[in-house]
């Protein structure tokens, strides 16, 4: 059996991905009223369309996006310690690292929020690209730009609650400590 190595680092995907799967239902559940208010779609079309899209993102975006990012820290030289003497130099290397956080052991506390708010921005994107091209396919009968203006503010909604989720969960886990 190989050893598990403390200072391999954090990949927080193994933190984000289970956080992801209990968000799923509150974010389906915003994008359905979303969908209700702007698509006046029957509330089982729009729901076939928008579980399937965010269990695609969830799924398979994350989890691509993050290797990607990941691949970029490792061949852009961030997987190496950056320092944490600045302010400045603290933003840069957990903004660089947030894929795969170095063991700072003493500033994960910190790291690991910071990563995980910082990563919501390019899976933000990478959920309103694919969920619309999922949605443009289910709902082939609706213009592309309503189309778009929905993606774009059932996103909007949806990462609003995963924000406010994230806050109250690191909110918690801060104050313990």
């Amino acid at each position: 059996m190989t050893p598990f190595l403390a200072d391999a680092g954090v990949p927080m995907l193994f933190l984000e991905f289970p956080a992801m799967l209990y968000a799923l239902v509150p974010v389906i559940a915003v994008e359905i009223l979303v969908a209700r208010k702007l698509m006046r779609l029957e509330p089982r079309r729009s729901m076939k369309a928008i579980v399937i899209a965010n269990l695609a993102s969830t799924l398979l975006g994350f989890p691509l996006l993050w290797i990607l990012l990941a691949g970029i820290e490792f061949f852009s030289g961030g997987d190496s310690p950056l320092g944490l003497q600045s302010f400045w130099g603290r933003v840069y290397a957990v903004t660089v690292q947030a894929p795969w956080l170095i063991p700072y052991e003493e500033d994960l506390k910190w790291m690991i929020p910071v990563a995980s708010a910082y990563l919501l921005i390019p899976a933000f994107f990478v959920s309103v690209f694919i969920e619309r091209w999922i949605c443009r396919m289910l709902w082939r009968d609706q213009e592309k730009d309503e189309i778009r203006r929905f993606s774009w503010m059932a996103h909007f909604a949806s990462y609003a609650v995963l924000i406010v989720i994230a806050a109250i969960y690191y909110g918690i886990i801060l104050r313990k400590d």
